[in-house]
């Protein structure tokens, strides 16, 4: 008879909770904490400031290292490590205001390197290979001989790598760090996931030779490391992805990557043929080839990841709550328990 009043007071108690808590919420504060728009607001306030001054400081610095922001390996690192210093700054800072971590952002540090990330480098420097592949056989890629001889090989291969990390870092983690879940606490995590990959393709239209299907591969290439970060519960295993497919067309088979070139390549490879099958200036990545390998991703990555982990759903409650359903579902579960 105890047990039963017990449970009905709990019940009656997070009635009450729900209704007083629904009370307070307003147009500056729901159940997540501060409104996902105004945590944007705030998120690009302090972002953007730091971002200029990046900027600056990468062409002061690539001026004095007389080398060029996007061609060279010290010039690609030094302009990715000052950026994201910027972007982790200010998701810090946000953390820090609304109680959560960087690891809620999709980013645990303990997990970094682990092996869903080579798996997922593997998967990628494989996929871009299986995509060349095609593109040869339909007479428009051609892999060349070998441009690096000796120790430059092991050379530019280490030092291509840093800055190809950090460009995937940058970019994975602008679009789908605090970005993708900040909106994903207010609207949703497909509906976040649409928007910030269409962002990103978008942004792509601005990359040299991004006039064609580049900002819509970008945009598939989105979608897919989503379900990816979906599945697996953070950006681990799409930033393996991600570097080494970059890794790959930059120094490994030598192609454009985004519209942007580098130097010190492995293969002096070329296309030849329709922009439609090569993808013109911008790289292999905006040909018809990658679009169709860009869905097969999406169906193989839905397929071979069963549950989903992401977003965390501790995280996604507002953490400076002191009591909620939660808490009082944990206290009836613990007396169904005993009895």
């Amino acid at each position: 008879m105890r047990r039963g009043a017990d449970l009905f007071d709990i019940q009656m108690s997070d009635t009450s909770f729900r209704l007083a808590e629904s009370a307070q919420y307003n147009i500056l504060r729901g159940p997540n904490g501060l409104r996902a728009g105004w945590r944007l607001l705030i998120f690009f306030a302090i972002l953007a400031p730091m971002g200029y001054c990046a900027s600056k400081a990468v062409d002061t610095f690539t001026e004095k290292l007389n080398t060029t922001p996007m061609g060279s390996p010290l010039g690609g690192t030094v302009m990715m490590g000052i950026f994201l210093g910027a972007l982790l700054l200010a998701s810090g800072i946000m953390a820090r205001v609304e109680g959560r971590s960087i690891a809620d952002y999709g980013l645990p540090w303990r997990r970094a390197f682990c092996s869903q990330f080579w798996l997922g480098a593997l998967f990628g420097f494989a996929s871009l290979t299986v995509l060349l592949l095609v593109i040869h056989l339909a007479g428009g890629f051609s892999f060349g001989s070998l441009a690096l001889h000796g120790a430059d090989i092991w050379k530019y291969g280490f030092f291509w790598s840093v800055p190809l990390f950090l460009s995937a870092l940058l970019e994975d983690f602008f679009y789908r760090g605090y970005l993708l879940f900040t909106l994903t606490t207010g609207i949703g995590f497909w509906p976040a996931a649409f928007a910030t990959s269409l962002w990103m393709g978008g942004m792509h239209y601005l990359n040299p030779g991004g006039h064609g299907l580049g900002p819509v591969a970008a945009f598939l290439y989105c979608i897919a490391t989503c379900v990816v970060i979906r599945k697996t519960g953070d950006l681990w295993a799409a930033l393996g992805i991600h570097a080494a497919f970059g890794w790959g067309e930059i120094f490994f088979y030598g192609v454009v990557s985004s519209g942007f070139p580098g130097q010190g390549h492995l293969f002096s490879s070329s296309f030849h043929g329709s922009t439609r099958l090569t993808g013109g200036s911008f790289g292999p990545e905006a040909s018809l080839p990658s679009l169709a390998m860009l869905v097969i991703w999406g169906i193989l990555f839905s397929l071979w990841f069963r549950d989903a982990k992401y977003p965390n759903a501790a995280a996604i409650r507002d953490p400076r709550r002191k009591r909620g359903p939660v808490q009082t579902a944990e206290r009836y579960r613990g007396i169904q328990d005993v009895s």
